[in-house]
């Protein structure tokens, strides 16, 4: 097949109406995606896979990923209908202190050609490392960014790959490869029915009054807002008569009962506890979500809770919410590191590494009163949404 250049008039949010029927492919029983990240990044190619169902609603949508993915993506969460878990493979599926295995590679490769994968996208990163991985899949159709000036390994569609775009919208420009339509801009997480009993006593601990969730750890400590601003956050919060709940992984809840004992407020701390399952249905009750630039602040939009959402401005542009009807970002828009005074943010955020790897807070110029002035915000909103519905 030759390859085709999508040039931005093809895109989604300025195509003409027959570019898309122009551009999808006949008889389509099966497509693959590959998004072999973490929890954010899947997150935010959802409404790409919605697009890609709407256009193509009797084909197989498969997620070639993590395991991760595979025990959360089970049927009825979101639009993909199955997922395979691709080998550690440098570029494409990275794990720590887990090396490549050839053979495990090439039985891999060799299982996908009974698939017969009518086509597969590339939803990770510029391509460099996924092209030629979705190539060797012996689909009819592979589509996705190019790296600037690529000369080889381009899929049989393609765009140049820039960085700073909505990753949304990155996803949706992929999706259009292949004709598919937008049905929405916000991903979308159905909370189902095992996510629910998981949190029921949890909930009802709670006596069902309103509650505000924490989420203050990011793997990267430089997304992170300085723990030691949360014991006056937690202050604020009780103040306004909201039970104040926190998430986090089992290594967080050391550095959260730590929080907890110095704000001396009666606290919840379920780090280590819930299952992602259980998470999704705890944030989609929530007063407020209140978290740094991490997965569950994206799980959190995508579930329709309101969010408040901590964020380097570099990143904002990439990772921050569309809309802000019920998502209030607080941005730090400090550029500097503070201990060498690099600008870290070309080619991406946090980059070069080699000038500056300094694991310091990038947003801790952010105050506390900026976060209430958001979360008030909200909580007015709330209060506004139940005094109609009493009246």
């Amino acid at each position: 097949m030759n390859f085709l250049f999508i040039t931005p008039e093809c895109l989604f949010l300025t195509c003409k109406k027959d570019v898309p029927d122009r551009l999808k492919l006949q008889n389509v029983k099966k497509i693959a995606v590959l998004r072999a990240g973490a929890l954010g990044d899947f997150i935010v190619t959802l409404p790409a896979f919605d697009a890609l169902r709407a256009t193509y609603p009797s084909a197989e949508i498969v997620l070639l990923g993590k395991p991760w993915q595979k025990e959360f993506l089970v049927k009825g969460r979101t639009s993909v209908d199955r997922v395979i878990v691709i080998p550690v493979k440098k570029g494409v599926r990275v794990e720590a202190e887990v090396n490549e295995n050839e053979d495990e590679i090439e039985r891999f490769f060799h299982n996908m050609q009974h698939e017969a994968f009518d086509m597969v996208l590339n939803f990770q990163g510029n391509g460099a490392s996924a092209n030629p991985f979705i190539k060797r899949l012996g689909a009819r159709l592979t589509a996705g960014p190019v790296p600037h000036a690529a000369e080889t390994d381009k899929p049989d569609r393609y765009y140049e790959f820039y960085y700073y775009q909505h990753e949304a919208i990155r996803y949706l420009d992929t999706a259009a490869l292949v004709g598919a339509r937008v049905t929405t801009l916000e991903p979308v997480v159905h909370v189902l029915q095992q996510d629910k009993e998981e949190v029921k006593d949890l909930i009802n601990r709670l006596q069902h009054k309103p509650y505000v969730v924490l989420h203050p750890v990011a793997m990267d400590k430089r997304r992170m807002w300085p723990l030691e601003n949360y014991p006056a956050l937690i202050k604020e919060l009780v103040q306004r008569n909201v039970e104040v709940v926190f998430t986090g992984a089992a290594s967080d809840r050391a550095i959260v009962d730590d929080m907890i004992a110095q704000s001396k407020a009666s606290v919840i701390n379920t780090c280590g506890e819930l299952s992602l399952g259980g998470l999704t249905a705890l944030l989609s009750k929530a007063a407020v979500v209140i978290a740094v630039d991490t997965g569950p602040l994206h799980l959190a939009r995508a579930v329709n809770a309101p969010t408040v959402g901590i964020h380097w401005v570099p990143n904002l542009i990439n990772w921050g919410p569309l809309s802000r009807v019920i998502h209030k970002p607080v941005v730090s828009w400090n550029l500097a590191c503070p201990i060498c005074g690099t600008i870290p943010n070309d080619p991406y955020p946090f980059e070069p590494r080699t000038e500056c790897d300094h694991e310091i807070s990038f947003v801790r110029d952010i105050t506390v009163e900026q976060i209430m002035q958001a979360t008030d915000s909200l909580l007015q909103m709330l209060n506004a949404k139940n005094l109609m519905q009493n009246a």
